[in-house]
């Protein structure tokens, strides 16, 4: 089973309520799903798969951390069952940032407000699917 998007942009949502990408912040003190997905893919960028970032995610977020030596166990359980994609993460859907996934399937952000965005979001980068984040209300 194949999670990935190839030469994919996630664009943000129709209702993402900011006009510029923004950094994501805790909330409580915890890490939120958007600044443990921000963190990954700021650090790594292009490095990362969807299943990378879908899984660690969930991994990073664990109280207790999980060892080591279950992280292979873990992520085949993790994905046995269906998973939502980043169609569904806050970093499109409420903080502005598309995700853009090249030919490879690695993932890096792309804020709103970039040149590049609004390239590709207009259909001048030819071979680049472009796809909505999910809106957070109905329509």
């Amino acid at each position: 089973m194949n999670l990935n998007y190839y030469a994919t942009l996630i664009a943000v949502a129709d209702d993402c309520p900011v006009e510029r990408a923004e950094v994501p912040a805790p909330r409580g003190g915890k890490p939120t799903v958007a600044t443990v997905q921000y963190a990954m893919l700021t650090g790594g960028p292009g490095e990362l798969t969807q299943e990378d970032v879908l899984f660690e995610t969930w991994l990073r977020r664990q109280d207790p951390p999980a060892d080591a030596a279950d992280v292979p166990a873990l992520r085949d359980a993790f994905f046995s069952r269906s998973q939502a994609c980043l169609r569904a993460s806050p970093l499109p859907k409420r903080h502005g940032f598309g995700l853009l996934f090249d030919d490879e399937g690695r993932v890096r952000l792309c804020p709103m407000e970039s040149d590049e965005y609004r390239r590709i979001v207009s259909g001048d980068v030819p071979g680049v699917t472009v796809l909505k984040a999910m809106r957070t209300r109905r329509a």
